[in-house]
């Protein structure tokens, strides 16, 4: 299924019904007052196509969690947060594995919600195959074009974060196995390697720090640019979106409207916003008004397709292991319980 296919869509959504807000578990800190029929139901009533958030197969278990991911309405569309991973799905040369991959495909399927596939080229979580192989570079095409080929290929129908992260915030291209051995051209290659493998696949090419103005949003757009010129295909931007509260860019729509002008579209793929710990209820103030900044822009944008989060809940979240001393990047708290952030989302469509 195709993002931009809203009456299939249409079809598969469930019957919405009121969910209402969550007692605040911290009577210290302001909490949740919004009551609605879930995040995903606002955005579809705004005209955008889903509300999302990452999962991951470890999180599953986890009763209390899953009630909340899979509520009708709440969430329109999942994104595999580890197991669509090069390390996940072909640890060995030409062997592949889709148990754990499969799990987050068929929970999507069973709840109705739009998969993304994360992601297929990607300097990081490669084993060690990939990364010493030492191969040359008809070899490594090969290599790229049967990952790349053989993960669309299974989950077809999808979008998929086809290269993630290519770019270094300089705008220079990041030095990895892929760009050291091929140059650029490890980017085209896997394009028109998910093409290929399923035509009606959307093909994105996703960074974070390229969500405002600045060189490495300038050097993605003459990516676009030069990939159009080539007739390699490429649907969409994805737009990371991990910001820090009170930091969030003023260019958003701006820098927006000027990838769409290049005829993509744009989707927030990994949306979190984390503060300097401990959480105070002035922080967790500027965190909604930062999370209504970031919807509100998505809003105005009618390219930008929806949002996703990166995993709903502090509980889950990645940004303590990743930012020390940081944290609380989510609008629900780690008691699973919904924060202000919730009502800043609400606010934004």
């Amino acid at each position: 299924m195709q993002f931009s296919l809203l009456t299939a869509f249409v079809a598969l959504l469930p019957i919405a019904f009121a969910i209402p807000a969550t007692p605040v578990a911290d009577a210290s800190l302001p909490g949740s007052t919004a009551n609605v029929a879930g995040l995903h139901a606002v955005a579809r009533a705004a005209g955008k196509l889903y509300l999302g958030t990452a999962t991951d197969n470890n999180e599953l278990t986890n009763t209390q969690y899953t009630a909340i991911l899979e509520a009708p309405n709440m969430f329109g569309q999942i994104t595999a947060e580890n197991s669509m991973k090069w390390d996940a799905t072909e640890p060995e040369q030409g062997v592949f594995t889709f148990t754990l991959a499969d799990q987050i495909a068929n929970l999507a399927t069973s709840h109705g919600q739009l998969l993304r596939g994360h992601n297929c080229v990607w300097h990081q979580q490669l084993p060690s195959w990939v990364t010493a192989g030492n191969f040359n570079a008809n070899q490594l095409t090969s290599i790229i074009q049967n990952h790349c080929g053989t993960l669309v290929g299974r989950y077809a129908g999808r979008v998929w974060d086809v290269v993630n992260e290519p770019l270094n915030d300089d705008g220079s291209f990041r030095s990895d196995v892929f760009f050291n051995t091929l140059g650029e051209n490890y980017i085209p290659i896997a394009l028109r390697t998910a093409k290929a493998a399923d035509p009606h696949a959307k093909v994105y090419i996703n960074d974070f720090n390229i969500e405002g103005l600045g060189a490495k949003a300038t050097a993605m757009k003459n990516l676009v640019r030069t990939l159009k010129s080539q007739g390699v295909p490429i649907d969409g931007i994805g737009l990371q979106s991990h910001f820090i509260v009170g930091e969030v860019p003023t260019t958003l729509v701006q820098n927006m409207q000027e990838f769409v002008a290049l005829g993509v579209e744009v989707a927030i793929t990994e949306l979190d916003i984390r503060m300097t710990l401990p959480e105070t209820a002035a922080l967790l103030e500027q965190q909604k008004q930062d999370y209504q900044t970031v919807i509100s822009a998505c809003q105005a944008v009618q390219g930008c397709v929806g949002i996703t989060l990166w995993d709903f809940t502090d509980k889950f979240s990645f940004i303590p292991s990743t930012f020390p001393g940081q944290g609380a990047a989510c609008p629900w708290d780690q008691n699973l319980v919904r924060k202000p952030a919730f009502d800043g989302i609400v606010a934004g469509f």
